[in-house]
């Protein structure tokens, strides 16, 4: 079983004249352009007009956002770190059960390694996507703009990153998560922290296609050397241990469509018990948990328990999005996923999709099973919180 390497890198990070809070963003992936409009509002230097460049269309969006990124260099709104650094990453929030928490993982570059070689280990089947943008923008600036989320199997990682090493910035997303980033400079820690994490594999818990884009890469920079890649060998990783006290999962809930409820009970009646619920609330997030049961939405707000039948999934993984997939396995019914239940709520009452399914978070025993035995877990099995911010740690490949 291979292990990655996991590297300190000098980074580029913001000038500490500049407040996180107006020049950090969410993930790309996750912005409208109104949520653009707004954060370039906030700063003209916010990360968003490199990482989502709008004011061209085209191949020429890209050479404008290296462009930035060079220009930011110039004038000192992007400042590289004088040696090799990791990077703490401290989140503060409340999760879906009102419980205080607070995470630490660590940000490095880890190695990116062929698909099946091991050390590296794929989370779930990943769903059809778009990569060239992503491919595109890294061809232009040469950097890795924001983190894949991998998860170490590594026992006792955590207590290497607890205690504070040199605060570099913090600040407070939309959801009121604080998020503070602390620069590792010590030689013997930064040695212990590469240690720790090179021991043992690591599960791409989010950023499966970074992490594909990044394979791309390295290969095509390889091409372009005829030999080692250099930086595009690895790539810019969040890493926490995969331990319950370090990670929030909430569910990815399934909506779906082209299909009446009626018949969607119907399939699913061979293998759950189905009770009505009542008006669907979002405390049904947690009580899909202690009722052992899944919840389907209807138009009307209403919900009906599904029970899953011990006997119907006698062979079946102990996941809810498998469990759905065994149900509707002589069926072809249109999925698609949404993360929160009055989302989910809003949708189907909306006419957006013609039913929901509530399903429950992945449990940390399944995503350390699908670790060990080097299985996959269904498509939007896992939805890992809170999400981490763009900008505060930017990767150079040269």
């Amino acid at each position: 079983m291979g292990v990655p390497r996991f590297e300190p890198f000098a980074a580029l990070r913001y000038s500490p004249s500049l407040s996180l809070d107006d020049v950090a963003a969410p993930p790309y992936d996750v912005l409208s352009d109104a949520d653009v409009d707004a954060l370039l509002s906030r700063h003209p230097r916010n990360i968003v007009a490199i990482d989502v460049p709008r004011d061209v269309d085209g191949p020429d969006r890209y050479s404008l956002a290296s462009s930035r990124l060079a220009e930011w260099v110039a004038e000192g709104t992007l400042v590289r770190d004088t040696a090799p650094t990791f990077t703490l990453y401290r989140m503060r929030f409340v999760d879906e059960t009102g419980t205080s928490r607070e995470t630490v993982g660590v940000l490095g570059a880890l190695e990116v390694v062929d698909e099946g070689a091991g050390g590296v280990l794929p989370h779930e089947r990943t769903t059809p996507k778009a990569k060239s943008d992503r491919l595109d923008l890294t061809r232009s600036t040469n950097a890795n703009l924001s983190p894949v989320w991998g998860l170490s199997l590594t026992e006792g990682l955590t207590d290497l990153l607890r205690a504070p090493a040199e605060l570099v910035g913090s600040c407070h997303d939309e959801h009121g998560v604080l998020h503070t980033v602390e620069r590792v400079t010590d030689p013997d820690r930064v040695a212990a922290i590469s240690a720790a994490v090179g021991a043992n594999p690591v599960l791409i818990a989010d950023g499966h296609h970074r992490y594909a884009i990044s394979r791309t890469f390295r290969d095509e920079t390889r091409a372009a050397r005829g030999g080692d890649a250099g930086a595009a060998e690895l790539t810019l990783t969040y890493v926490a241990e995969l331990v319950e006290d370090q990670l929030s999962i909430d569910a990815i809930h399934r909506l779906y469509h082209g299909v009446s409820t009626d018949e969607l009970l119907q399939h699913f009646s061979e293998c759950f018990d189905a009770s009505e619920a009542g008006p669907v609330t979002p405390a049904f997030a947690s009580e899909v948990v202690e009722r052992g049961a899944l919840c389907l939405v209807r138009a009307d707000g209403t919900g009906v328990w599904l029970t899953p039948k011990t006997a119907a999934f006698a062979d079946v993984r102990a996941l809810d999005g498998a469990y759905l997939e065994h149900a509707l396995r002589n069926t072809e019914i249109d999925v698609t996923y949404q993360h929160g239940v009055q989302h989910v709520v809003d949708t189907v009452a909306a006419g957006g999709a013609t039913a929901g399914v509530l399903i429950r978070p992945t449990s940390i025993v399944e995503i350390r099973r699908t670790a060990d035995e080097r299985l996959l877990m269904p498509p939007k099995s896992t939805f890992f919180t809170p999400k981490l911010r763009t900008g505060p740690v930017l990767r150079p490949l040269d």
